[in-house]
């Protein structure tokens, strides 16, 4: 492997554990467990892709059981950052959504440094971006995302 190409896995590393640690940071300010931040990043995922976000796909996108699932929904719910809504399309299902207030919380403190990050890809030629994209989605699948 070139050098140049290992710097940049380690870069990486180094950039995911930085994110870990403000992660951690955020949810101990807030009451949270790790796994709670984590729920909160699948669901707004889901919302971004128009999928319906159901405990069973955050069970499944969390690695959880269904009582480890319910425990996080209920722990959300009761600090008030997830909401359980009937499905309008089939009434027995239950959809989660993230609140307004947790979608501020989260804004408020991870924004600045996703306002220079999306500051610093406003100054890439797409081609550019497409590599950043390509990379990275790499690197997710290399780690079975």
């Amino acid at each position: 492997m070139h050098d140049n190409a290992l710097e940049l896995v380690h870069l990486l590393r180094a950039v995911t554990v930085e994110f870990g640690l403000r992660q951690a940071e955020f949810a101990a300010a807030n009451g949270m467990h790790p796994t709670d931040v984590r729920a909160l990043i699948c669901l707004l995922d889901a919302a971004r892709a128009a999928e319906p976000a159901t405990a069973g796909l955050l069970g499944t996108r969390l690695g959880l059981n269904s009582a480890g699932t319910t425990a996080v929904i209920d722990r959300l719910e009761r600090l008030g950052h997830v909401e359980r809504l009937r499905d309008p399309h089939d009434r027995r299902r239950v959809l989660l959504s993230v609140t307004p207030e947790a979608i501020h919380l989260g804004q408020t403190f991870f924004g600045p440094a996703i306002e220079t990050l999306t500051e610093a890809l406003a100054g890439l030629t797409r081609e550019e971006r497409e590599a950043v994209r390509g990379f990275l989605t790499t690197a997710q699948v290399a780690f079975g995302g």
